[in-house]
Order: C-alpha cells, then structure tokens, then sequence
C-alpha cells in the first residue's frame, strides 16, 4: 500500500475551517512540492501526516511500521553535547557493535587460540561491515559539509548554534537516519546556493519518499515531480514540477472559468424564459425548467422559483448541487517601484576594495569594478562569506579593509535588508511608513493596502509581524524612497510564492541599478545581468546571466543544458474517469538498444494516456482505502484480506505507471 493515505481529510479550528475534502496518497519513492499561500494550512496538514495533530473529520492511514522524518520550521534541537556527536548518535547500535568488537579483541589477546571467540568476532564484524560500519563517519562529514558546517564547527555545542544552523543540524540527522518518508518544511531556508545544490542532488538519489513544503521554485523543477497546491480551503494534485504546475494551473483556471461563464449564460437564459412564460400558454415548461435549475444549484426540487433566485442570490446554501463557483483569487500584493531621478551612467566603481569588520580579518578582496546603469548584479556565496558586509561597505557603514568604493554622480541608495532591522519594531506600521514620506492618513492606508496591510493591521507594532509581513513593509518603504541603486540583502526572504513572482516583475521593469545578495536562483536566473561570485578571499564577477555563469562554472556549454520536458496532460474530472488500458511502451531498435524517437504526437498520446491510467488508479486506492476501513470495522477478516489484495494490485499498477510516465518525460 502506499505509505500514507489522506482520504477527505479537514481541519478546524473552532469555527474556522482551514480546509476539507483532502484526498490524497504518498506512494513509494513519491517527490512532492506542497505549494500555496502562506497561512493557507501547509504546515497543518505536515502536522496531521506526521501524526503531530488529528483531523477534524476524514482519515489518514499510514503503512505500518512507517518511519517518518520530520523537519519542522522551527524545530526543538537542544543539549551542550558537539554538533558532530548528534549525528553519531544516529548510528548508536553500530557504535554499540564497535565497542563490543573493542571488547573482543581485548579478550582474544588472551585467548588467541578460541575458535569459537574468533568466529563470533568475524560474524560481527561481517554484520558491522554489511551495516555500513566502516561508512558512517565519511557519511556524517559529506552530510555535514554538504550542508555548509566546516570541519572546525563540529565541536560546537548544540546550544551555541544559530536558529539556522539548528535547522540544518536537524536536516542533516533526518538525511543520515534514512527514513521512508522525509516530510520538510521550508528545507532550503537557511542554506545557501551551494547547499541547496547539494540537497538537490542528495534528494533526487534518496531511496524513500519526500514531501516538502517550499518556496524555492529553481528546488522545486529539479527535485519533485508533483505538486500539491493548497488554495481556498482545498488542494488539488498536478504532475509535474514546479515549471509544469505553473502551466497546468494557468490552463485549469481559464477552463474552469469558461465553464462557469458558460453555466452562468446557461442559468440567465433559462431564468428569462421561466420569467416570460410562467403563468401563460407554456407554464407547464416553465415550471419544468425551474425543476431542472432547482436540482442543479440546490440539488432537489421544490418547484419554487423564489426559492431559486434566492439561492442564485447566496442567500441559501447549494452544497447539494452542481452550481459552479466563480474562480476565487487570492489577495496579492500591488507594488511600483520606480527611480526619482536618473543617475549618471557609471553608478559604482571600486578600486583595491578589501572587506571585512573593523575587529576582524580581511574577508575577501573586490575586483575593481564598474557598475553602469540599468545593471542587475546578483551577488552570491556561501554563508558567513562576507555579502551582507560588502553591502554595509557600499551603504557606509562599515569602512573598507583597504581601497575604496565611489558612488556615481547623481546615486540616491534605497536599502532592503535581510533581517529588516531598518524598521523600528516600537512603531505601528502606519508610523513607520510615514517616517519616509510624510501623507495623509487615509492616502498612508490606501497605500498600505496594496502591500496587504488593511483594517485594523495598520495599527499594529512592528514587533508583532511575521517575517513575510515584515519583508512587505520593508519593500512598501522602498518603493516610496524613489532611490535609483537598489541596494537588496535576500529579498524574497519569507515572502510566498505569489509575491515572490511579483517582486521579479517589479525588479524587472525598474528604471534603475541593482544590486542583490540572493539564494533564489529563480530570481537570479531571469533579472541577473552580472553574477559576483564571493569566495574566501575574493570576489568573482562573471559578466552575464546566471545560466552562462553555471556553464562555465560546471565546464559545459550552455547550449548543450537538456531541455525541459513538456507539460504533462492536466488531471480533470473528480470522479475516476473510464479505465483505460496503459499504453505499451515503444519497442527497443535491435540496432541501437535505444528506444527509436517518439514523434510529438505519439508523445502527446502516450502522456494523455498515461495520464488517465493514472487519475483512475489513484481514484481506485482511495475507494479501496476506504473500503478497507470500513471492513475492518466491521470485523470482517475475509474482506479486508480481499480488498488488500486488490489495493496491492492497484498500487503496483500506479507504480509502473509512474514509473513510465516518468521515463517519458526524461525522454522527452
């Protein structure tokens, strides 16, 4: 069976629904993306898979014996013992095995002539070996490096460590201990470009299966290969990566408007109808489309055409029927941001430039540069490199370690910084708007709303606001300064998905300079002109995008990157669709040994296809779920024995499935 079954899963909070009529499962090997707005309930339905929480309604069934590995956002790793002896402890029964091997030897030195002490040593040893016991320590320092700690950081005690570096000791426990299931919530917060990159390639190779909560759209296209998307109290499963949902979820709206529309134009003329011919020569038809409407919005007949506009009006509830609903957006952010005045053509230029703390060491050296107006320079390295220092340098802030830095003629600064400590968290968020830019209080609140701030919200302390809504009264404040050189410090730091691709179409169109320290390699790939590469010791500029950068970087030609796949045939229908047979796969060229090359429309065929294999078994794995359980309530051993059968069978089916499927979109 799969390792986790949802099946019309909701949760409440007293009287708030947070959402309902989840059904889902997480197959064998499964790489999932759970996407959606923040406060929508990712982290609540993590909670509930993990058995941290219950349901309100609706069942989870987990396989039996499921080990899950949990990576919450803010999670509780404590104690004074060394970062490095929380990952042995991970390994506690082949530590155990070595020291019971210490004691053998210990006594074989005084029996060397025991044959049955030898054999019992060589048998453990055999199972030690087979166990990984020679492994484990270059196991914990690939992990620990991968994850960004330096050979001197793993003596530092648990209770020394950042939030962030919690995180990733966490993280990196869960990778060693190999559970079946890795449920991550936000896992490459806190890791830099290089770390990520890692976790890519460690998460694609990882045996179990994964779900992951993210924001980080460039993890998402190269690690899952479905998306959960949770919106409006509901979720909705599309195959794909990040790139394929993006499309998918395009295609589904415009359809499901259309259909609506369509619904409603329907509703408008049968009504008119109802309204010229009731009581007249043709009240007999009249009476009989009021019937037909009736069941169709409320889902039974009363014959009462009152009752129907009342309904129409929402002032009854439809739950019964078929009434479509008109598509719901959700609430975005409206931001402009646009220069002042111009500057002049060279905006920075630096000569000799070394950074670093006043206290400190030289941290690395910059190349002297020339950042000319209308540059996007994406700065990038590892943590603790220096980048938030080279910008503190270019603000003024800090002096340089040696050289200088030279503002252009005409360079007004606006400055977003990562941790937001521009704001003054005593101010309500209306006051610390106006210490920018001096506005009546209703054109301040106006404002306000177009970052989401509205009612009452404008009045609250700084203090209170989470990281996404600090990181929007940080950009509100930037965008009224009309500063020409954009100074940003992670600035899609905390903020959801939608709001991340409206900061990038902000940025792009900007009449400016910029320069960003980022790890979103989304971002960096569509806006960046010029890559600044820090390093220990030195500063690497790359001039052009992003994905030249990488090409150069990895010794390869950007033209010969695989191109992306094809989006697959959206899901539809919510009842299981007619079962199909699954395509055969093509047949092997005697010649080559390679399967010969699909034509686009045989590939559109076979993906449409498989598509609908797919939809249909998942569909019958939660009826047999469901199935099962009742069975087994009611005690009856020979059904549930069955109907185990029949979902074994199923789940080896959706399995092969995806597996073809997925073989022909790395084909593709």
């Amino acid at each position: 069976m799969a390792l986790v079954t949802l099946t019309n899963v909701a949760k409440s909070f007293g009287a708030s629904d947070i959402f309902s009529n989840v059904s889902a499962s997480i197959p064998h090997g499964a790489r999932i993306a759970l996407v959606g707005a923040n406060g929508v309930g990712k982290t609540t339905l993590l909670n509930l898979i993990v058995g941290l929480d219950t349901p309100t309604t609706g069942t989870i069934t987990r396989a039996s014996g499921l080990r899950i590995g949990f990576l919450p956002q803010r999670p509780e790793l404590a104690g004074d013992h060394a970062l490095y002896e929380e990952m042995l402890r991970v390994f506690g029964p082949l530590r155990d095995m070595e020291a019971r091997l210490a004691e053998l030897e210990h006594e074989m030195v005084g029996r060397p002539d025991d044959d049955e002490l030898i054999e019992a040593y060589g048998a453990l040893q055999q199972r030690y070996e087979q166990a990984g016991g020679f492994e484990y320590e270059h196991r914990i320092r690939m992990v620990l490096t991968g994850l960004g700690f330096a050979p001197e950081e793993y003596t530092r005690p648990l209770s020394k460590l950042s939030g962030g570096e919690r995180t990733r000791a966490l993280l990196g426990r869960l990778l060693l201990e190999s559970p079946d299931l890795l449920v991550l919530d936000e896992p490459t917060n806190h890791l830099d470009i290089d770390a990520v990159e890692w976790l890519e390639g460690f998460l694609k190779s990882f045996s179990g299966a994964v779900l992951a909560v993210s924001h980080d759209r460039y993890f998402m296209d190269r690690v899952v290969t479905t998306i959960w998307e949770m919106a409006f109290g509901r979720m909705e499963v599309y195959r794909g990566n990040y790139s394929h949902y993006v499309t998918q979820r395009e295609e589904r709206h415009e359809r499901l408007r259309r259909e609506y529309e369509a619904q409603q134009a329907f509703i408008e003329k049968e009504l008119d109808y109802i309204r010229r011919n009731l009581g007249k020569q043709n009240t007999t038809q009249a009476r009989g489309k009021i019937r037909k409407l009736e069941t169709m919005v409320l889902g039974k007949s009363k014959g009462d055409l009152n009752r129907l506009e009342a309904a129409l009006r929402g002032e009854l509830p439809t739950r019964g029927g078929r009434l479509l609903s008109a598509a719901q957006h959700e609430k975005h952010m409206h931001m402009r941001l646009e220069a002042a005045i111009r500057s002049g053509d060279k905006v920075l230029m630096t000569y000799n430039l070394g950074v670093g703390y006043p206290d400190g060491d030289l941290l690395f050296t910059v190349p002297d540069i020339t950042l000319y107006r209308g540059e996007i320079a994406a700065l990038i390295g590892p943590n603790g490199v220096g980048k938030t220092t080279l910008l503190k340098t270019l603000l003024g802030k800090l002096a340089p370690k040696q050289g200088s830095a030279r503002l252009g003629a005409g360079v007004q600064i606006g400055y977003f910084a990562q941790a937001h400590e521009e704001l003054n968290p005593a101010n309500t968020v209306i006051d610390e708007l106006l210490s920018v830019r001096h506005m009546p209080q209703s054109q301040a609140r106006n404002y306000l709303a177009t970052y989401l701030f509205t009612g009452e919200d404008v009045f609250r302390p700084v203090s209170t606001l989470s990281g996404g809504e600090r990181g929007r009264l940080a950009l509100a404040k930037l965008a009224l300064s009309g500063a020409n050189f954009l100074l940003l410090d992670e600035p899609t730091n905390h903020l959801d998905i939608a709001s991340q691709e409206i900061l990038e179409e902000v940025l792009e169109r900007f009449n400016g300079t910029i320069l960003m320290v980022s790890h979103d390699r989304y971002l960096i790939d569509r806006l960046a002109t010029q890559i600044w590469d820090a390093r220990p010791g030195e500063l690497i500029v790359f001039k052009g995008p992003y994905a030249e950068y990488l090409a150069v970087r990895d010794g390869r030609s950007a033209e010969s990157e695989p191109p992306q796949p094809a989006a697959p045939a959206e899901r539809t229908a919510v009842a299981a669709p007619k079962r199909s047979r699954a395509p055969k796969p093509p047949v092997d060229d005697e010649r080559t040994g390679r399967s010969p090359r699909l034509s686009p429309y045989q590939r559109a065929r076979l993906t449409a296809e498989l598509e609908r294999r797919i939809e249909a078994l998942e569909v019958r794995l939660v009826d047999l779920s469901g199935a099962i359980e009742e069975a087994s309530a009611a005690g009856d051993a020979a059904r549930v024995h069955d109907l185990g059968q029949d979902y074994a069978r199923a789940e080896q089916e959706l399995e092969a499935a995806l597996a073809e499927w997925e073989t022909l979109m790395v084909e593709d």
